[in-house]
């Protein structure tokens, strides 16, 4: 019997696998698309369709410099183990380099993109089958300006890249500790002046807040609660603010007096794993009982 390249398509909305897959399974079955699709269940490439309403909260953060960009991104999976394994950090680079490559806006048109013969997204379904566990990608940064260094930490767990302007030449462990400062300490603005002023006034007004019930200002007049407030700032930017921090390696110094002329901190991003992932928790006797009813529908 024979097939269109629509009973393609339509195996690879029905199964989730990639089209090459299809096209085989297709061809194995002499076009019937009920056979092709066992086929494809008993090869266990179907199966990675099933995973997709699992939660992917396990995964890795990887890192890739390119010629004229570096990229940061983050795949997720079901697993500790899977995450640490040779198999899933191969597919973080795969895909890092892919991004890399061909510079997408979003994640809809990275899934476009092609690893080989695949489209990203076939190439993610696929390897969804051949891991046993959901994979999905969850974000990626491009920068393709300036001086780039990424630093990735415990395997996955953290990931910086930063994007510096200015660069003087022999300056890269200078950059390198900067990221390494970065994973650290976890800023959230590089200077004073990009710390929005809705942020500053939260942060004031917290603080006065907390003063206002501190028994031992019960006396003290409201201008002179402001002005306390005002001095309690340097605190906030110390420990927000990048370039104020205290240096890791050696906290007599600030950020700003390590870097000097060397460089200009333009951007950075820092992403921890799994960050805001709302990971799945069962009871164990809620599993088994959920087990034993599926196989008694079976």
């Amino acid at each position: 019997m024979a097939f269109t390249a629509k009973d393609v398509m339509a195996l690879r909305d029905k199964s989730g696998a990639g089209m090459l897959d299809c096209k085989k399974a297709l061809t194995d079955a002499d076009g019937d698309m009920e056979k092709a699709a066992e086929l494809l269940r008993e090869r266990g490439i179907a199966k990675a369709v099933k995973k997709e309403s699992r939660i992917a909260a396990e995964g890795a953060v990887g890192a890739y410099i390119g010629a004229d960009c570096g990229v940061l991104l983050e795949i997720n999976c079901e697993s500790d183990f899977v995450s640490k394994g040779e198999k899933f950090h191969g597919i973080v680079d795969s895909v890092a380099k892919v991004i890399a490559e061909n510079k997408p806006a979003n994640l809809d048109e990275l899934n476009e993109c092609k690893i080989g013969s695949e489209t990203v997204k076939e190439y993610i379904t696929s390897n969804t089958a051949v891991i046993g566990e959901k994979i999905s990608i969850r974000r990626f940064e491009i920068y393709t300006s300036g001086k780039i260094e990424t630093y990735i930490h415990m395997g996955g767990k953290v990931g910086v890249m930063v994007q510096a302007e200015n660069f003087t030449e022999g300056s890269e462990e200078t950059l390198h500790d900067i990221a390494l400062q970065i994973a650290a300490s976890n800023p959230g603005y590089v200077n004073e002046a990009d710390v929005p002023a809705s942020v500053l006034e939260k942060e004031k007004e917290i603080m006065l807040v907390q003063m206002q019930n501190d028994p031992k200002n019960a006396n003290k007049p409201q201008n002179i609660l402001e002005k306390i407030v005002m001095g309690k700032m340097g605190k906030f930017y110390s420990e927000n603010c990048l370039m104020e921090q205290p240096f890791v390696k050696d906290d007599s110094l600030k950020v700003s007096q390590v870097v000097g002329n060397k460089f200009k901190v333009a951007h950075f991003v820092r992403w921890e794993m799994g960050s805001g992932i709302e990971k799945k928790s069962e009871d164990l006797s809620e599993e088994v009982a959920k087990q034993v009813a599926a196989m008694k529908k079976n």
